[in-house]
């Protein structure tokens, strides 16, 4: 039996599949993506009129015997997608735990966007595009520059597979900090992928923006991956019995019936994912749903088919 968490096999679906980037972006290899700069090789822009010193070879010779007049051909260069990925790995994104008699549950919050971000790899690996990695808690872990080398793609999935196996109890969240921080470390325009549950002190949902808005500032394309069990997250599924609900970031501990707190719980979590949506909205942040009891290809495959129609 083949216990691996990510396959192959699983990767391979995503094989056809285009990322184009719906905003202009920077990269370093000929490839499928507009670039804000402009060269002199591939698509033409726009014509410019001549000044002194302009190679002679960009001369539009037919434009100029039809007004005597000269212009220089400008032409926009193709351009790969610059990717950057970054994941929230406090204590919370490792829910649900799972016990060793329960078998129903394939993946935790983690586990889910580990291997999303693989096979987003992948099809990035396809295009030849280059992609970065930054991993936070309550402080930056990890944060390496985007390439599109094979080492760097192995580096990175050795990274976040050494995550999957740490201690799943006690490490926090600062989230606001740690994206200002990654903002001020991505230096080209990219397309920056977040995974997290972004369940932080309910406070701190403003500074959260305001750390997204820092990434849109600097000319970044945003894509929010909200990644929650719908189940017991937000619908509140449990049995109608006593329970002990820990905090895995401060283990702080409640006991209480369930249905005690059901609606008013379900009425909050309700709040809480409508303000996500709508500051999404308000930003122009894509916004990605993504319920770990669907199986990942459900949630990355209709959205980036979804792109690919909108830049088609």
């Amino acid at each position: 039996m083949d216990n691996r968490l990510i396959k192959l096999e699983d990767l391979h679906q995503f094989d056809n599949i285009e990322i184009l980037a719906k905003q202009v972006v920077e990269g370093s290899i000929i490839g499928l993506h507009k670039s804000p700069f402009h060269g002199f090789s591939v698509e033409f822009a726009e014509h410019r009129i001549f000044n002194p010193g302009d190679p002679l070879k960009n001369v539009d010779w037919k434009v100029f015997g039809r007004t005597d007049k000269l212009f220089v051909k400008r032409y926009e260069e193709e351009t790969n997608l610059r990717a950057h990925i970054v994941i929230d790995v406090s204590s919370s994104m490792h829910f649900p735990e799972k016990d060793n008699d329960d078998k129903k549950i394939p993946f935790n919050k983690l586990a889910f966007s580990t291997v999303s971000a693989a096979a987003l790899m992948h099809i990035f690996k396809k295009q030849r595009d280059s992609v970065g990695l930054s991993v936070f808690s309550n402080e930056v872990e990890e944060h390496t520059k985007a390439r599109s080398t094979t080492v760097h793609h192995r580096l990175i999935s050795a990274t976040l597979e050494r995550y999957l196996k740490r201690p799943d109890r006690g490490i926090k969240t600062a989230a606001a900090k740690c994206l200002h921080e990654i903002a001020e470390n991505i230096h080209k325009r990219s397309m920056v992928i977040i995974f997290s549950d972004m369940l932080e002190n309910n406070e701190n949902v403003e500074a959260i923006f305001s750390a997204l808005q820092h990434l849109k500032h600097n000319k970044h394309e945003v894509v929010l991956f909200h990644v929650v069990d719908q189940k017991k997250e937000i619908a509140f599924e449990f049995e109608n019995r006593p329970y002990e609900f820990i905090d895995m970031e401060t283990d702080e501990r409640v006991k209480i019936e369930s249905n005690q707190i059901k609606d008013f719980y379900a009425k909050k979590m309700k709040e809480f994912k409508d303000s996500i949506r709508m500051r999404c909205t308000q930003y122009r942040i894509d916004l990605v749903e993504a319920d770990i009891n669907k199986d990942f290809t459900q949630v990355l495959k209709p959205y980036f088919n979804k792109r690919t129609k909108m830049n088609v």
